[in-house]
């Protein structure tokens, strides 16, 4: 698979974190190996002003609909990472109730709906998020013996997460092994029979 990132064309958004964010996240979408039209998303996190002049954290994530391979800055949502984070200390909860959640943790309540996938963006421990449904890996894990294909390819280097709808359920498999992680260890996280996820700090 050929690498798109061009460092020249790059350089023009190193000091606009969204910008390069919109960069990055069609360099995924012009990929159809990677994503289907509208699906996948991505993420960032930064520290910005709230209304009333505190410093915050924010994730800024694509909205629910739109396609990475031509998504521009309007189509991504930013939200409080700590409400999110609380959001994940609940045993449980409805979808219903997750995505009522995630919007009224929304910084501009005209913004598009987060990704359902919002939550998971917010408790991986890295700035910088991507969720894609790579043919490659998805034609592994969707086979019965997948797992162990994948043991094989990636050995220590990924997290494997075993499939669990996209949504609170997701998060909180994610969450409760979160605790006992070294995030630095791994490159990725592979969710059989659903795609991986990357992240790093640039």
């Amino acid at each position: 698979m050929k690498n798109l990132w061009n460092s020249i064309e790059a350089k023009r958004f190193r000091n606009d974190i969204l910008k390069m964010r919109v960069y990055s996240s069609r360099l995924l979408g012009e990929n159809r190996q990677l994503v289907l039209h509208g699906g996948g998303n991505t993420s960032v996190k930064l520290m910005g002003k709230n209304f009333f002049g505190e410093e915050e954290e924010f994730l800024i994530v694509k909205g629910s609909g739109a396609d990475l391979a031509t998504i521009e800055e309007k189509d991504f949502s930013k939200l409080s990472l700590r409400k999110l984070l609380k959001l994940v200390e609940f045993e449980n909860m409805d979808d219903l109730d997750l995505v009522f959640q995630q919007n009224l943790a929304m910084i501009n309540p005209d913004s598009p709906s987060p990704s359902i996938e919002a939550i998971l963006h917010a408790m991986i421990p890295y700035a910088w998020v991507d969720h894609t449904h790579a043919d490659a890996v998805l034609t592994i894990t969707n086979t019965p013996s997948g797992e162990d294909l994948i043991n094989e390819l990636y050995g220590n280097r990924v997290i494997k997460i075993p499939y669990v709808k996209p949504g609170f359920k997701l998060a909180r498999e994610v969450f409760k092994l979160k605790k006992d992680l070294d995030w630095k260890k791994f490159d990725g996280m592979i969710l059989l029979n659903h795609g991986i996820f990357t992240f790093g700090e640039t």
